[in-house]
């Protein structure tokens, strides 16, 4: 039986913007070749639709954190250089490595694990080894960074593994200015220069991401790994907005009116009647909900907090009350002209003066990396702006 989706709602992805988002980045580090980060189901637009626009537009390299992304990339037929970075001792190393699957190598048991797939199955495994040079998440602190090294180069020696890249993550790249900044770049600076003395011959070494490679030209090095950038959203809103770097939002929230009605003032709206009106108004409601990723905490009360805001004919109005599993509830004013099926935007581009996913993160108290990774895998997602034309690798 053929399955017809009617979902009241869609998530546009232009990749278009995509392609164009990677240009963009690379004309701020054109020492440097680009990663595009597309862990995550691509940030939440797709992973193999925008993989494929980001090599379109230039990227050399892809980037996922769960080895399960970095297999489904290759079954996609992508070809191009991919590393992963975060798994356990159960990982599939040894399937990663016949798919010619760069890994991150960021303790002492992930060089003896990935030293065991390698020989098992024959094939020299490719290392990027992550030194901690003060984010304190994963990673090696330098004097295990040392050790770890020097038992990397030794099974190098022996064909297991290939020492191609040095790595670390920033604390504080969307502040540039914090001290943090420049100690991490000192650490790994010394990270490097010591993988080399002791006889690395390093393909890449990368430090960037997307805030770091708009704002730090210092620590571009050979490769940069930009991710919100790549969906056109500012990693440093409080410096300047996409429109600030050349990058354009990606995608846009949208879903349909299922119910108008007119109601008189005093309602209470939603659960626990957050929201009350204060005279007699129309409420819409629209088909989206914390189930489909939509922040709770975009709820909007009376009198002190409005909700996150929506477009809605052309208005920018809030969400009344709070959002429910499925729906949330927008009051569009007394006398409104809307009916069921109308166009509602939650979030897009901000080029017709409607909200953007940081409208909605500064609503709801978070980051717009939030707001659009959280999205539901239940709402479609709809490509706009030419599929992709190539395989990365293949042509």
């Amino acid at each position: 039986m053929t399955v017809v989706s009617s979902y009241p709602a869609r998530a546009v992805v232009d990749l278009g913007a995509i392609r164009a988002n990677v240009r963009a980045l690379a004309d701020h580090a054109p020492t440097a070749q680009v990663m595009a980060v597309v862990k995550a189901d691509g940030y939440g637009h797709g992973l193999v639709p925008v993989a494929l626009a980001a090599l379109d537009g230039g990227a050399t390299w892809l980037g996922v954190a769960q080895t399960s992304e970095a297999l489904a990339l290759r079954a996609a037929g992508i070809r191009t250089r991919i590393l992963t970075w975060l798994y356990s001792p159960s990982a599939p190393l040894r399937e990663l490595i016949e798919a010619d699957v760069d890994l991150s190598v960021a303790a002492p048991w992930a060089l003896a694990a990935v030293v065991s797939a390698a020989r098992e199955c024959g094939r020299t495994a490719r290392i990027h080894l992550k030194v901690d040079t003060g984010l304190g998440r994963n990673g090696m602190l330098p004097p295990v960074f040392a050790e770890v090294l020097d038992d990397a180069l030794k099974a190098q020696a022996e064909g297991a593994v290939a020492v191609v890249g040095v790595w670390s993550h920033f604390a504080f790249a969307d502040e540039p200015a914090h001290p943090t900044v420049l100690a991490q770049a000192v650490v790994f600076a010394e990270a490097v220069a010591l993988a080399e003395a002791r006889g690395a011959d390093l393909e890449v070494r990368h430090l960037a991401n997307s805030a770091a490679t708009l704002t730090n030209p210092a620590v571009h090095y050979d490769l940069v790994r930009p991710g919100i950038a790549v969906y056109g959203l500012s990693p440093v809103p409080q410096v300047g907005g996409p429109q600030a770097y050349g990058l354009v939002p990606a995608m846009t929230l949208e879903a349909e009116l299922i119910s108008v009605k007119d109601v008189p003032a005093g309602q209470g709206v939603s659960y626990a009647h957050a929201y009350t009106t204060s005279h007699a108004t129309t409420l819409g409601v629209v088909p989206l909900g914390y189930a489909d990723g939509i922040p709770r905490h975009a709820s909007g009360s009376l009198p002190n907090r409005p909700g996150a805001p929506v477009r809605v004919g052309g208005r920018t109005l809030a969400i009344a009350g709070r959002v429910c599993m499925d729906q949330f509830v927008v009051d569009l004013g007394p006398g409104a002209v809307e009916v069921a099926g109308d166009r509602v935007e939650l979030f897009g581009t901000g080029a017709d003066g409607g909200p953007t996913a940081q409208d909605w993160a500064q609503a709801a108290d978070t980051i717009n990396y939030e707001i659009v990774t959280r999205l539901g895998a239940r709402v479609p997602r709809v490509y706009v702006g030419e599929p992709a034309t190539t395989r990365g690798g293949t042509r």
